[in-house]
Order: C-alpha cells, then sequence, then structure tokens
C-alpha cells in the first residue's frame, strides 16, 4: 500500500511557495511513497521533478484552470489549454489518456466545478473526497456523498501550496510503485483518502498573500 498526496504545488505555480527540490526532500522525510505535481496550467515543475529523479515517485500532472473552475489531470506531461469548457477540458483528457480528478468540487470560494456544472462529477475518473485546506469539513463531506452515489474513486491530497503543509492530505493505493500502476489503481477504485486540516491562521495568511499578489499583478503600471 502506497501512501501518496495527489495534489501538490510548487513555486511554478503561480501562487506556490516553494520549490520542487523542497518539495521533493520534503516528501521524503515524511516517508511519502508518491507525490502528484499538479501545478496550475503549467508542467514545468514536473519536468524538473523528474529530473532530479528523487526517491519518491513523482507522478506528472497538471491543475487546469476550465471555465466552470479546476480539473487535476493525472498522468499528462503536456499542457491542456486552460479556458475551456471543463466537459470539454475532460473531453481532451481522456485523449491523453489522463486520470481525470475534480478538486475541491464544493468549495465556495477555490473554483469549485460541482457548484457550476454537476454534470462534471459523473465524467471524471475520481472526486477528491478530501482536501486538507478546507476551512470548514462539510464540502470535503459533500463531496464524499457525491463520490459514494456516483461509484467514483474517493482520493485525498494536501493541495500544499508551500513544502510544510505536504501530506496533510493524502491517498493510500493498493499498487506498486510505478505511475502506471498508481494511475491504473486510482482508475479502479484502490484508493482511501484521509488527511488533517490545514492550520487555519496559515491557510488564511497564504489566502491573503495570494489576493495581494494577484491585485498588485492588476494594478501595476504598465
Amino acid at each position: 500500500m502506497l501512501t501518496c498526496d495527489l495534489h501538490v504545488h510548487t513555486n511554478h505555480s503561480r501562487d506556490g511557495e516553494s520549490s520542487v527540490e523542497d518539495i521533493l526532500a520534503r516528501a521524503s522525510a515524511m516517508g511519502l511513497d508518491a507525490i502528484a505535481i499538479t501545478d496550475h496550467d503549467t508542467i514545468a515543475g514536473v519536468a524538473e521533478a523528474v529530473a532530479l529523479m528523487s526517491q519518491v515517485l513523482v507522478i506528472p500532472g497538471i491543475e487546469v484552470s476550465t471555465r466552470q473552475g479546476h480539473l487535476l489531470a493525472l498522468g499528462v506531461e503536456e499542457i491542456i489549454p486552460s479556458g475551456l469548457d471543463v466537459l470539454e477540458t475532460i473531453a481532451i483528457g481522456r485523449q491523453m489518456g489522463a486520470v481525470l480528478i475534480l478538486p475541491h468540487p464544493f468549495h465556495l470560494w477555490r473554483h469549485g466545478v460541482a457548484r457550476k456544472l454537476n454534470a462534471a462529477l459523473a465524467a471524471v475518473d475520481a472526486i477528491e473526497s478530501f482536501n486538507s485546506r478546507y476551512i470548514v469539513g462539510s464540502a470535503n463531506r459533500k463531496a464524499a456523498r457525491a463520490a459514494k452515489r456516483l461509484g467514483k474513486t474517493s482520493v485525498g491530497g494536501s493541495d500544499a501550496h508551500n513544502a510544510r503543509f505536504l501530506g496533510y492530505g493524502w491517498t493510500a493505493i493498493d499498487a506498486p510503485r510505478e505511475v502506471s500502476a498508481v494511475l491504473a489503481a486510482i482508475r479502479s477504485g484502490k484508493t482511501v483518502p484521509g488527511g488533517r486540516m490545514t492550520p487555519l491562521r496559515s491557510y488564511t495568511r497564504q489566502s491573503i498573500r495570494n489576493s495581494w499578489r494577484r491585485f498588485s499583478r492588476r494594478v501595476r503600471p504598465r
């Protein structure tokens, strides 16, 4: 049984804070078997991680910004275009052989797809039923109920944007330590999600800092 964090950001994400090297070092120190690097709309972090040849298994991925919200695609090493309808994005991911996961599907402020298009829940391979960056757990519970109702695989992830929060959300996966085997196990539902919540003060501080960054970019003189 592998312990995997399937939702991790590096500083290649616009709101990520830790280098790829620091993320891998932290994952190794914590005893994680695998992590999925899922930076926002870029695979640069994946390429860097693979080149470092870490002891931790790196699952390539990307968190795509669709018209309705965010979508995780695992097993891809190419960019999936952002800004498209989520069902169109899912179709593209399918053509690329990706495992498709709806992260934080019911989150009010963090691009939860299911709040705008409930049909997307049925179109993916798995639903993130534990995300460590929720202020309250009701949205996680709602995601878990949706996964059970639809017969979808449940997964967990930290959604860490800083290395110190890596592994706060995790997925136990019954698979050999190979990318293809992990992806197949997710498709087959051989997973158990779990974790603990990111400390509220840390999550809030990071959210404020990222909001300020976005505001500063909008008002910066050209």
